[in-house]
């Protein structure tokens, strides 16, 4: 369940922006803000059945987005990459300074 909802929250994390504003809001209180189905049901004046629906359709639109555009994939295999050249660095004990500020730079980037 806890994986279920990291990666719920990280397609979350890149493709928010593509999102109404009311699916936005719901999926944060959800997700982020840990609020019930009830809890958002009471603030926004709408049965629960309506919340559970909202957020069970914006869960499949990331997923398809995802599917399309597969941003978090990319993201999951360049911090891998980095950390595989973080460790052979560390392994071969090269202190290379431009590697590795290179390889900062990459993380900065990838920041979403």
């Amino acid at each position: 369940m806890l994986e279920k909802t990291t990666r719920i929250n990280m397609l979350f994390a890149f493709y928010q922006r593509l999102l109404t504003e009311k699916q936005s809001i719901y999926m944060t209180l959800y997700y982020e803000d840990d609020f019930s189905l009830g809890e958002i049901a009471e603030e926004y004046e709408v049965s629960r059945q309506a919340v559970y629906d909202n957020i069970k359709r914006t869960v499949k639109i990331l997923e398809t987005y995802e599917e399309k555009l597969g941003l978090v994939g990319i993201f999951k295999q360049q911090n891998e990459l980095v950390a595989t050249l973080r460790a052979r660095l560390v392994e071969k004990d090269v202190a290379d300074t431009e590697i590795t500020t290179l390889l900062n730079q990459l993380d900065e980037i990838n920041l979403y």
